[in-house]
């Protein structure tokens, strides 16, 4: 599979939702979707490397579905608010980098 960028991602979801969803759900319905699959990613993170023990049913889940099903119901909340997650990605990216290029190689911590 070839890959895509974040913006190429943005249009794939358009065109599913246009094509086989109908219509997105609201904001506030992928907003509370968001939510729950942040937690299948942190039930899965705290089984697969915290100190909790697998239930049968988490067995057959996988971390990488499972964050694709987060970064997809947050390109919907994107699309539909109209954020280009590109250019917000790269305008993050710049912000972190002129706050934090000293803070962390100098944490004595890390």
């Amino acid at each position: 599979m070839a890959e895509i960028s974040i913006r190429e991602a943005q249009e794939k979801v358009d065109q599913w939702i246009r094509t086989y969803g109908v219509r997105y759900f609201n904001e506030l319905t992928n907003m509370a979707i968001l939510t729950e699959e942040v937690g299948e990613v942190a039930r899965l993170i705290a089984r697969t490397y915290g100190e909790q023990s697998f239930k049968e049913s988490d067995k057959k889940h996988d971390l990488g579905d499972e964050m694709a099903d987060v970064l997809w119901v947050l390109i919907c909340l994107a699309n539909q608010t109209g954020i280009d997650l590109t250019e917000a990605f790269e305008k993050n990216l710049q912000k972190k980098t002129a706050r934090d290029k000293d803070r962390h190689i100098n944490n004595s911590k890390l």
